[in-house]
């Protein structure tokens, strides 16, 4: 009993890779559809072929496409951190900043030197949507040269060029 039972399923197993394999169209190939079925539907002995043999058809089997289109959620206009404005500039003893924001965020204003080392964070906070002013006294915590003032809101960055007077 047990014999029977392994060679009646070892040949039903055998028969569905047969029909898999035969239906899988390679990548690339230009197959044609598959219209065995409507042959099957179409012929008169159709009822009766359980009793000739197994007829078994499956669908071709294709290989999942994968797309490579880059989907884009966030909006052109739907920025964070709008009109960034740095004054006086070149300048000597305060910095003031005009920014505006369209929603909530954490802010942090820093000023960077010229190799992109952090010198001051003048500001980290968080902040309602509107705009913005921000004053700085330097009182001598910079000398002379070139700086960049970095203003970070979320995911966001912009970056304005100072000089020091």
């Amino acid at each position: 009993m047990k014999q029977k039972f392994t060679c009646t399923y070892s040949w039903l197993i055998t028969v569905l890779a047969f029909a898999i394999c035969m239906s899988y169209a390679p990548p690339g190939s230009a197959a044609k559809p598959d219209t065995t079925y409507l042959h099957i539907l179409k012929s008169k002995t159709a009822k009766n072929s359980f009793k000739n043999g197994l007829h078994l058809v499956l669908p071709p089997l294709k290989p999942a496409y994968i797309s490579t289109t880059k989907v884009n959620v966030a909006r052109p206009d739907d920025r964070l951190l709008i009109n960034v404005e740095v004054y006086p500039n070149p300048v000597t003893d305060q910095i003031n900043l005009k920014y505006e924001l369209s929603r909530n965020a954490t802010v942090t204003i820093k000023i960077m030197d010229v190799l992109g080392n952090d010198i001051i964070t003048l500001f980290s906070q968080r902040i309602e949507p509107g705009e913005k002013n921000f004053s700085y006294a330097l009182n001598s915590k910079l000398t002379r040269g070139f700086y960049f003032v970095r203003v970070v809101a979320g995911t966001e960055s912009v970056i304005k060029r100072i000089s020091v007077l």
